[in-house]
């Protein structure tokens, strides 16, 4: 049905979209392979220019940060006082806070820079994204990506309960760049992750503000768009579900560090993006966050998601 009222109408344009959709699956399937083929040439071959940014320090982090991640691991922490903390936008749940200091976000595009301009293998963020890096391959999922995540966890159990914000166990990291005659922007889309995570890195650039309209789960006859501006080191937290693109810019380069966390607890009962019950099967890595075995999972998610 859902072919038809794109248009497919005879045999044969059935059996054409049954093709790609077919190449597309075997696409996809190759693609957790090839990753950590190109991981491992760069692991073996790669030589870092600033190796220190590859290991979360605090002292990459905002100190107006740390103070809320303090707040929210002190007794009696409720949402109203983390409020007072954070910049809100509208009701959509969108809030900005502190996370990096000027100094580590020059430092990390420095970086990212030079594995750009290295001869290494580079696989792409995404179908949306061209340019960027996967962070993953780049040897920073553990030591840097997973502890900040970890450090973000108190956060989120309080701004996203019920999308399982007390209990993001992993995630999928990757650097995004936008310049003229590369990408310029990013059309509507809504993310596989329960939150996102979108920080600014810059460099220097004017317009190209993010606008976020419906949560997927509560559309409305009329989208109400609202714009963000970027902020340098700042991040915006958002739901995984909302939509929402980036407006092209105008001149010079910006670069965005994003983090899709998920929650084991929470898809393993409901793919985010089929919005079914998934079937799990085994996988490498973080298996699109589909990480545990759904009947270990199944006794602790209540209790373990309320907290």
């Amino acid at each position: 049905q859902a072919l038809r009222e794109r248009g497919c109408r005879s045999e044969e344009q059935f059996q054409e979209v049954l093709r790609e959709i077919e190449a597309e699956v075997q696409r996809r399937k190759q693609l957790i392979h090839q990753s950590g083929e190109r991981r491992a040439i760069i692991s073996k071959c790669y030589k870092p220019k600033h190796p220190e940014v590859y290991t979360l320090q605090d002292s990459f982090l905002a100190p107006e940060f740390l103070e809320i991640v303090r707040f929210c691991t002190s007794p009696g922490a409720d949402l109203q006082g983390l409020l007072s903390y954070l910049e809100s936008f509208s009701d959509k749940r969108i809030y900005r806070l502190p996370v990096f200091t000027e100094e580590f976000c020059q430092a990390f595009v420095e970086e990212l820079e030079n594995f750009e301009q290295s001869d290494m293998p580079k696989g792409r963020p995404n179908t949306m994204n061209n340019y960027g890096v996967l962070l993953n391959e780049l040897g920073m999922d553990e030591s840097l990506v997973t502890p900040l995540r970890e450090r973000l966890r108190p956060v989120t159990a309080l701004l996203y309960p019920e999308l399982g914000g007390a209990c993001l166990d992993s995630h999928k990291a990757f650097v995004v760049k936008y310049s003229l005659h590369e990408d310029l922007d990013l059309s509507s889309h809504y993310d596989n992750a329960e939150v996102t995570l979108n920080v600014s890195l810059g460099k220097e650039f004017t317009e190209g503000n993010l606008y976020f309209g419906d949560f997927n789960q509560e559309p409305s006859p009329v989208p109400k768009y609202i714009e963000v501006e970027h902020v340098g080191g700042r991040g915006l937290l958002h739901r995984g579900g909302q939509i929402h693109g980036a407006l092209p810019i105008a001149s010079g380069q910006r670069w965005n560090l994003i983090v899709w966390m998920r929650s084991s607890a929470i898809r393993n009962q409901l793919c985010p993006m089929c919005r079914r019950k998934p079937q799990l099967v085994e996988a490498e890595g973080f298996g699109d966050g589909f990480t545990e075995p759904l009947q270990q999972e199944e006794p602790q998610t209540v209790d373990v998601c309320a907290l």
